[in-house]
């Protein structure tokens, strides 16, 4: 049976009226979104077990489960069923018009044994680059699902690096005592010493300069695969199984089309180096819904390939629906970067709980990487206990763990105006309504290049109790519409640097406050305070670095 998919043209969205929002220039949530459906699947049949798999957690099933999933493709497709089990593989590939569907209480167990993954071309952080085969793969496909009530583990703990600061010293010691190698200065555990090896290497695993796969077979276990990656697929349906345990991403369709992401459970451990949950790139007409992820690096990703390759795939992510989901531990709980260079665009995040993570709301992106993000409708957001800020939009991203390490001394970047060209971000038209945060070091974080700030940015109705309030820097064309800030640290409660038109209307604050606007900059203007009562706070503003007195108006 042929899939079929409906997707309403977004040019001819019809946006419902609204008052507060058309004064300024904003757009309420769109009244009609992407609309996705999942691909269908012939009934017929076939079990592992009739190609030979055995389940007793020794015997390798790699052959046995290709065959089975090519066999079933070449008969037209239909349902490859993973039994009730711990059954041990290698890598799987899937094939067109097949359903790889795991019984409850199954597990594809993939091997520690490292030489059973084949280094091959791909792409790993938005470059094309040689990496070592995933565990589940597929490429130029159509119509693949992976669903059903089992359990898909990577091994990743037989690849990953783990880093001594992020374990008890109980943990460090019993992970020193099982084997691997230490860095040079000891506070990073590797696996292996060709992994140790790889990471000597700067930009391993890049191809450039003629390299092939050959050229790395020295850092081969430093070259760790995402657990599933989807390359150039249309049809996708992933749904009800747990994806775990990832050598490093965790979920990764990349340059597809058409994928229903649903009831997943995407975990990692806390401490695992890029392993993300879900990282949509490239991608175009995606549903996430009724999904949770708690994972060690960002939960919820939106990608488009890394800088000059990035802008010269031109593939954004575009038509996204993002619902219902919960993000426990993450850098992120949804994030857009920063490998955005393609660029994003008409995203929809709806009705999503952050517990835990290092960041709620999270965009970021450097020099370099080109790209346009705009047309971010998100709302409905619960978040509890952010261990770093509520809402970020960070345009020097420096590659490093959003919250220092404990005697981290981390330097704010060198401020400098640059020519605008191809290789200059922009995050723009990023709409937020309805966020409630118990708990976060800062409320709200934005930082803009000089050359391009951040700008149309649209907050509504949130709620934030964090240590810090709001922090803006370099951006243009603000709007806060009742946000009530309970912050801690009131000297002062709003920072803004160098930017122009912002605007608050109906702010609130934690009464008393010592300082409730400070304005540094001479680039700082028309700052506009309404229906706010300002008295509530010892002193109301106070200006620096050049800054004007003029520059902000309280009506």
């Amino acid at each position: 049976m042929k899939h079929t998919l409906t997707i309403l043209s977004l040019t001819a969205l019809v946006f419902a009226s609204s008052a507060s929002y058309s004064q300024q220039g904003a757009k309420p949530w769109p009244s009609k979104l992407p609309v996705v459906k999942a691909p269908v699947f012939k009934k017929d049949t076939l079990s592992i077990v009739s190609f030979g798999a055995v389940s007793d957690g020794i015997t390798l099933n790699t052959k046995s489960i290709n065959d089975a999933i090519e066999t079933s493709s070449k008969k037209g497709g239909g349902v490859v069923v993973v039994p009730r089990g711990l059954w041990l593989t290698g890598p799987i590939e899937l094939k067109s018009n097949v359903n790889l569907h795991l019984k409850a209480d199954a597990m594809l167990s993939f091997t520690k044994d490292l030489s059973q993954y084949k280094l091959l071309s791909t792409n790993w952080e938005g470059l094309a680059a040689i990496r070592n085969q995933s565990p589940i793969s597929g490429t130029n496909l159509v119509n693949i699902a992976i669903t059903g009530k089992g359990i898909i583990d990577g091994s990743g703990d037989a690849w990953r690096m783990v880093k001594r600061g992020k374990l008890t010293e109980s943990q460090w010691k019993n992970l020193v005592a099982s084997g691997g190698v230490l860095s040079d200065d000891e506070q990073i555990w590797y696996p292996t010493e060709s992994s140790l090896k790889g990471s000597k290497v700067k930009a391993a695993g890049v191809i450039a300069g003629g390299k092939t796969a050959d050229d790395f077979a020295e850092i081969k276990d430093f070259l760790r695969p995402n657990l599933v990656v989807l390359a150039k697929c249309k049809n996708i349906l992933l749904e009800g199984v747990t994806f775990q345990n990832s050598p490093a991403w965790n979920i990764h369709p990349l340059m597809s089309e058409n994928i229903v992401i649903r009831d997943i459970y995407a975990k990692n451990p806390w401490y695992a180096q890029n392993g993300d949950g879900l990282d949509i790139e490239s991608c175009n007409n995606v549903l996430v819904e009724n999904s949770v992820f708690d994972v060690g690096d960002d939960g919820i990703c939106i990608k488009s390939g890394r800088d000059a390759e990035g802008r010269k795939r031109a593939m954004p992510t575009q038509n996204v629906v993002i619902r219902n989901c919960v993000v426990y531990h993450a850098h992120g709980g949804f994030v857009v970067g920063s490998e955005m260079s393609g660029g994003a665009n008409n995203i929809y995040v709806s009705d999503c709980t952050f517990i835990g993570t290092d960041i709620g709301l999270r965009f970021k992106t450097t020099r370099g990487r080109g790209g346009v993000v705009e047309n971010i409708f998100i709302k409905n957001i619960s978040m509890k206990d952010i261990a770093g800020e509520a809402l970020l939009f960070d345009m020097y991203y420096a590659a490093v763990d959003p919250i220092p390490a404990a005697g981290e001394n981390r330097q704010a970047p060198k401020v400098q105006v640059l020519p605008v060209t191809e290789e200059t971000p922009s995050f723009k038209n990023i709409y937020i309504n309805n966020v409630v945060a118990d708990g976060a070091a800062k409320a709200i974080f934005i930082r803009g290049l000089p050359e391009m700030n951040i700008h149309n940015i649209f907050l509504e109705n949130m709620t934030l109790q964090a240590n810090k309030g709001i922090e803006v820097e370099e951006a243009r064309n603000i709007h806060f519409k009742n946000v009530n800030v309970i912050s801690k640290d009131t000297k002062p409660v709003v920072n803004i640097l160098n930017s122009n038109s912002i605007f608050f209307d109906g702010f609130r604050y934690k009464e008393g406050a010592a300082l409730l606007f400070n304005v540094k900059g001479d680039r700082s203007a028309n700052i506009s305070v309404a229906n706010t009562n300002v008295k509530g706070a010892v002193n109301q503003t106070e200006f620096s670095q050049d800054a004007k007195n003029q520059s902000l108006t309280i009506k």
